[in-house]
C-alpha cells in the first residue's frame, strides 16, 4: 500500500475509534433532563385537552397526545420531528394511547399562581417540603368566570384564562398586559420541532421526565437560577440546575443553582422539586422559554410582578433570611490557613496594633492535627489551650469561625464510626458508592451524631461553622429518605447547612453558618460565599454577576472571596476587589497566603485600612438594610433594574450593582483608574468627592482613595458612626444622619 494511502487509513481508523469510545460523563457531571427529550427511543405526550375541569377547585384531567420522535432526511441533513404514535405497550387493553392524567390550578396569593401536571394517574397531594416554608397558604380573592371553552380567574394583581380546547393558560397583569402564556408545539409556523409542554417516557428505565414551555416576547429578559457565573441576562442560555463544585466562577457550573427565575416581563417562576431541572431560555428556540424538569410531576409557582414584588412573593413561599449577628457583618480575616494558637494569636495582635477593624478569625483546613482530615478536634500539638485561645479573642472582640466538610476519607479515624452506625450514604448494594463516607443527613442518627460534634466546639467558644463543600452527594446512593441520590443530591446543602445552623442557633443563640452549596430554600440559614474564584479580572465581574444573580434567586446575605482564591492576591486586584467587597453585605479576606495586609506593603496596608474603616462607618445603614431586605425578602446586593425596574437601561448593567436602596456602587475590573458608569434616572451624589452627577446617562468616572465608584441617592440619609475597631465597641449612642443632597 502507498504510505500516503496507509497514512490516511491509520488517520481515519484513529478518529473512527476514538468516535466510537467517546467517553461517558464524570462523577460529579450535571444531570440534564433536557436530554431525555432527544431520543429517539423515547415516547412523548404532548399537552392537548382539557378532559374534566372543575372550576371551582381548578382540579381536571389533561389529556396528553402520543407522539413519537423520528428522523426525517432532508437536504443532507437529518432532522428530529414529532408524529403521532399508536400504544406500543403490552397487553394494549390496559394501556391508554392518550392518557388524561391530573391537572391542577391553585392560587396561593393575589400574585401567586400554581400549576401542577402529573405523567401519572396518582393524586395531587400537597405534602411536607424541605424547600417550602411552611403548608402553601390557598387564596379565595380570586374571582372566576366560565364559559362553554375557557375559565378566567381575576385578583388584584393578575389575571388566568384557561382554555379547555386545546389546552392552554395565560396570564396577565392588573394592566391586562399579557405577561407569559404556555405554548403547544403545533402552535408555532415553524420547521423546527422541539417539545413544547410535554413528557416523556424513557426508554431506559420507564420512568418520566417533564417539560413546559411559555412564550418569551422578542425583548424578554431572564435573570436568576441561584449564583450562575454566566451573562447576568439568561437570555439565549441554556442554564443546568445541578449542584456542583464550580472549580472557579468563570464557568457554567453552579455551587448554588436554584429552580427560580424572574423576567423583565413582569413575572417569575419556581419549579418544585429537587430533581434535576434544565431552562432553555430561547437558546434552542428564541420564542420558546422551556422547563425541562427531571421529575415526575410537574409543580410550578408563576409570580405576577415587579422584581420586588416577585422576590417577596417567592420568598414567603420557600422562607426568608433572618439577619444574621452583628458580628458577622464585620471583617473576616482568614487564609488557606491558619495552623497554630501562635499564629491565630499574633494574626488578631497585628490587626489591632495596625487599627485594622476586624471581627473574625476563620480557621481553615488546618487547625486539625492533620491538614483536611476533619475530625472536630484541635490539633493538641498546635492548639495548646483552644477554651482559653478563643475567650481571649472574645474578649478583644474577635469571633471564632472553624471550616470542616461532610466527606470522611478511609483515613480519618470517623470513617469506620460512620460507616458501622449505618450514618452514611449507602449504594444499591449497601456499600459506600464512592471512597468517602458521606454522612446522610437525611437520617436523623446522622444529623444527631454531627451536631453532637459541632456542639462541642459551639460551647467550647467557637463562634460560627464554615459548611464547605455538599455539592458532591453521590448521585447514585441510596438515602435514608428512601430516595436516591437524583432526588437528594439537589437536597444535601439544604439538609447539611440546617443541621449546622440548627444547633449553632440552639448553643449560640445565633442562626448562621458560612456555606458553599445551595438549592431553594437554604436562604432559610445564612450565609453563603461565592466559592474558590480565580485571581484575575474577569473572575471578580464574573463574582459579582454571581452575587447579582443569586440575590434575585430569593438570597438576602452572600459574600466572596476578595481577591480571589487560587493564588496569592495580586496586589492592585486585591486592592480594587476589597473597595467593593466591603459593600457586600459580608466581607472575607481568604484564599491562597499571604492574605494578611501587612505582608503587601505599607501603602497597601493604609489603603486596606481605608476600605475597611468605610464599612465599618457605615454599619447602622449596614443593619437597617440588612433588616429590611430580610423582612421583605430582598437581597442586600441588588441589581440596576431591582431599584429601578421602568428604566430600560437598568436592565442592560451587569457591572454595577446597588447595595441596599440608596448606595450605587461601580467596581474597577481593570488597573486604569476609570470606567463608564451608567445612573439609572435621577440626581446621584459621589460619596468620596461630594460632585452631583445627573442620572438616565453614562458617565466617565474615576477613582478616588477607595478604588471604587460609590455614588448616593440624592435626598438619602445616611447614618453612619465613628470607626471602631470590632462592631462590639461601636458607639450606638452617636449616629451621624448624614444628608446627601443635590440642592446643597
Amino acid at each position: 500500500m502507498h504510505p500516503k494511502i496507509l497514512a490516511l487509513a491509520v488517520a481515519l481508523a484513529g478518529s473512527l475509534q476514538v468516535f466510537a469510545q467517546a467517553p461517558g460523563t464524570l462523577l460529579g457531571d450535571p444531570i440534564d433532563p433536557s436530554v431525555d427529550f432527544t431520543k429517539l427511543e423515547s415516547v412523548y405526550f404532548q399537552a392537548d385537552n382539557l378532559t374534566e375541569f372543575n372550576a371551582a377547585t381548578g382540579a381536571g384531567s389533561l389529556e396528553w397526545k402520543r407522539n413519537a420522535r423520528h428522523a426525517i432526511a432532508q437536504f443532507q441533513m437529518v432532522n428530529r420531528g414529532f408524529m403521532g404514535a399508536k400504544k406500543n405497550e403490552f397487553p394494549g387493553s390496559q394501556y391508554d394511547e392518550n392518557p388524561a392524567l391530573p391537572f391542577q390550578l391553585s392560587f396561593v396569593s393575589p400574585r401567586t399562581i400554581r400549576l401542577r401536571m402529573s405523567s401519572r394517574n396518582f393524586p395531587l397531594r400537597d405534602e411536607e417540603s424541605l424547600m417550602l416554608a411552611g403548608a402553601v397558604p390557598a387564596d379565595k380573592s380570586w374571582r372566576m368566570e366560565e364559559t362553554s371553552n375557557t375559565v378566567t380567574y381575576t385578583s388584584t394583581a393578575a389575571t388566568v384564562r384557561v382554555t379547555k380546547k386545546p389546552w392552554s393558560v395565560e396570564i396577565r397583569d392588573a394592566a391586562g398586559k399579557l405577561v407569559t402564556h404556555t405554548l403547544r408545539e403545533n402552535e408555532r409556523h415553524t420547521f423546527s420541532h422541539w417539545p413544547t409542554t410535554a413528557f416523556v417516557r424513557r426508554a431506559e428505565d420507564l420512568g418520566r421526565s417533564t417539560a413546559a414551555t411559555f412564550a418569551m416576547a422578542h425583548d424578554e429578559k431572564i435573570f436568576g437560577c441561584g449564583e450562575s457565573f454566566t451573562r447576568l441576562d439568561k437570555r439565549g442560555q441554556k442554564v443546568v440546575c445541578w449542584t456542583q463544585d464550580g472549580m472557579g466562577v468563570q464557568t457554567e457550573k453552579m455551587y448554588k443553582p436554584v429552580p427560580f427565575f424572574l423576567s423583565s416581563a413582569g413575572y417569575g417562576v419556581f419549579v418544585h422539586t429537587t430533581a434535576p431541572v434544565t431552562f432553555d431560555f430561547g437558546r434552542t428556540f428564541d420564542e420558546f422559554n422551556t422547563i425541562y424538569n427531571g421529575d415526575e410531576l410537574m409543580d410550578l409557582f408563576v409570580f405576577v410582578g415587579d422584581p420586588k414584588e416577585i422576590l417577596s412573593e417567592y420568598t414567603a413561599l420557600t422562607g426568608r433570611s433572618p439577619v444574621p449577628p452583628l458580628w458577622s457583618f464585620g471583617l473576616w480575616m482568614s487564609r488557606i490557613t491558619y495552623k497554630s494558637e501562635a499564629e491565630t494569636r499574633e494574626v488578631a495582635a497585628k490587626l489591632r496594633a495596625n487599627k485594622i477593624p476586624c471581627d473574625v478569625i476563620h480557621l481553615d483546613t488546618g487547625w486539625f492535627e492533620t491538614d483536611w482530615q476533619c475530625d472536630y478536634k484541635f490539633s493538641p500539638t498546635r492548639f495548646t489551650d483552644p477554651a482559653k485561645m478563643l475567650s481571649d479573642l472574645k474578649t478583644d472582640g474577635f469571633r471564632v469561625s472553624l471550616w470542616q466538610y461532610p466527606y470522611f476519607t478511609s483515613k480519618n479515624a470517623l470513617f469506620g464510626e460512620l460507616v458501622s452506625q449505618g450514618l452514611c450514604v449507602r449504594d444499591d448494594n449497601g456499600r459506600l458508592p464512592a471512597d468517602d463516607a458521606v454522612v446522610d443527613f437525611s437520617n436523623p442518627a446522622a444529623v444527631k451524631w454531627y451536631q453532637e460534634k459541632l456542639a462541642g466546639l459551639l460551647k467550647l467558644g467557637v463562634s460560627a461553622i464554615k459548611t464547605d463543600f455538599g455539592e458532591g452527594a453521590p448521585t447514585k446512593g441510596i438515602y435514608a429518605s428512601g430516595r436516591t441520590g437524583y432526588y437528594e443530591h439537589n437536597a444535601y446543602p439544604l439538609r447539611y447547612q440546617q443541621a449546622a445552623a440548627d444547633i449553632t442557633n440552639e448553643i449560640t443563640g445565633d442562626r448562621i453558618t458560612w456555606s458553599r452549596a445551595a438549592w431553594a430554600g437554604a436562604q432559610r440559614n445564612p450565609l453563603h460565599w461565592g466559592g474558590d474564584a480565580e485571581n484575575s479580572d474577569s473572575a471578580m465581574a464574573a463574582e459579582l454577576r454571581g452575587g447579582l444573580s443569586f440575590g434575585l434567586s430569593g438570597f438576602t446575605y452572600w459574600s466572596h472571596d476578595v481577591g480571589g482564591f487560587v493564588d496569592k492576591a495580586p496586589r492592585e486586584l486585591y486592592r480594587r476587589w476589597l473597595a467593593w467587597g466591603v459593600l457586600t453585605s459580608h466581607t472575607r479576606c481568604h484564599g491562597s497566603p499571604p492574605r494578611e495586609p501587612w505582608a503587601y506593603d505599607e501603602s497597601f496596608m493604609n489603603d486596606f485600612r481605608r476600605a475597611v474603616e468605610l464599612k465599618y462607618t457605615l454599619m447602622p445603614y449596614v443593619l437597617a438594610q440588612a433588616k429590611d431586605s430580610s423582612a421583605n425578602g430582598w437581597p442586600m446586593l441588588r441589581s440596576l433594574f431591582f431599584e429601578y425596574p421602568n428604566d430600560p437601561a437598568s436592565w442592560l448593567v451587569e457591572d454595577e450593582y446597588f447595595f441596599g436602596n440608596d448606595l450605587l456602587v461601580a467596581p474597577f475590573f481593570d488597573d486604569t483608574g476609570a470606567r463608564k458608569v451608567y445612573l439609572p434616572p435621577g440626581k446621584w451624589i459621589d460619596f468620596q468627592s461630594g460632585k452631583t452627577y445627573a442620572g438616565a446617562q453614562w458617565h466617565d468616572m474615576a477613582s478616588g482613595p477607595i478604588p471604587v465608584v460609590l455614588l448616593v441617592r440624592d435626598g438619602a440619609v445616611l447614618p453612619m458612626v465613628k470607626v471602631a475597631q470590632s462592631t462590639d465597641s461601636i458607639d450606638w449612642q452617636n449616629i451621624e444622619q448624614r444628608l446627601f443632597s443635590a440642592a446643597k
